[in-house]
């Protein structure tokens, strides 16, 4: 009887354990593709971060920028981690450690209270954040292969110049809407614009990421409409709300732009692995 039991047992284990995988004919995002995705979300995050603690500073959705600005913080110390073995290598080991050096200083003042003083630290410190960041995403996208490196750190970097115009937007409503400040809006926005438009006529593109960036160019005509209302000098209360949830939204499709990219950049090794197995 304990044997019939035994034998029962081992047929219903047999019977209920998960299948195998099977082996997946998909092509998987390429490890460099992974790190120029890291490397382009540290970018995005040196101005988004300022850009949140700007908006909880001046009241602008507080409770949500709070929120974003934890999580935020948290995404960076992970891309951070990701990037953890261009530490050692002696062609990005300088600009790994200038960003986890920066890093560290920046996320002790992001805790700090909002005032003018600490205004400007964090300013600073996000610009020089966003310079070695750059640096760092420049020299892993050169170990990219063919043309989908170079328009995957394109997209992140327009996420970077996204979150970049949100912030000096902020700084312009916190009171400095000197000819400075709207100079670098000015040039943040044609910088963006002109982009798009090289993203778009790259004829490395896919069906898939036309389709995503038709999508980031529909979230850019309403983040651009919201910033435009600025230089109209009426002061509605809800502008700087359609800024902060619009530069949140484009964010969020800019993603989805780089994505695709990083997976396209799979396809392309998978088409040519496949070539070449048949071939041989």
């Amino acid at each position: 009887m304990k044997m019939m039991l035994c034998l029962l047992a081992l047929a219903l284990t047999m019977a209920t354990a998960p299948a195998a995988a099977a082996p997946s004919n998909e092509p998987a995002m390429p490890a460099i593709a992974q790190d120029i995705v890291s490397a382009g979300k540290l970018r995005a995050q040196s101005q988004r971060l300022a850009k949140l603690w700007l908006q909880a500073g001046l009241g602008i959705q507080a409770g949500t920028a709070t929120g974003q600005l934890a999580r935020g913080t948290a995404q960076f110390d992970a891309a951070l981690a990701h990037l953890k073995p261009y530490a050692t290598q002696p062609t990005t080991r300088r600009d790994y450690a200038r960003v986890t050096e920066l890093w560290l200083e920046y996320r002790i003042v992001l805790a700090l209270p909002y005032n003018d003083s600490n205004t400007q630290t964090v300013s600073y410190l996000a610009d020089d954040l966003m310079l070695a960041t750059g640096r760092l995403a420049t020299r892993i996208e050169s170990e990219a292969e063919g043309g989908s490196g170079r328009l995957l750190d394109l997209s992140m970097r327009q996420n970077m110049l996204a979150q970049r115009l949100a912030r000096l937007y902020l700084l312009a409503q916190a009171g400095d809407r000197s000819s400075g400040r709207l100079v670098d809006i000015d040039q943040a926005r044609k910088e963006f614009a002109t982009t798009m438009r090289e993203l778009n006529d790259a004829h490395e593109n896919t069906p898939a990421s036309r389709e995503a960036l038709n999508l980031a160019a529909m979230q850019w005509m309403f983040f651009d409409r919201a910033i435009s209302e600025m230089k109209k000098g009426n002061a509605a209360d809800s502008r700087p709300q359609h800024v902060a949830t619009a530069s949140e939204r484009i964010t969020e499709v800019l993603d989805a732009v780089g994505q695709q990219y990083a997976l396209d950049a799979g396809n392309l090794r998978f088409v040519a692995a496949t070539t070449s197995m048949r071939r041989n």
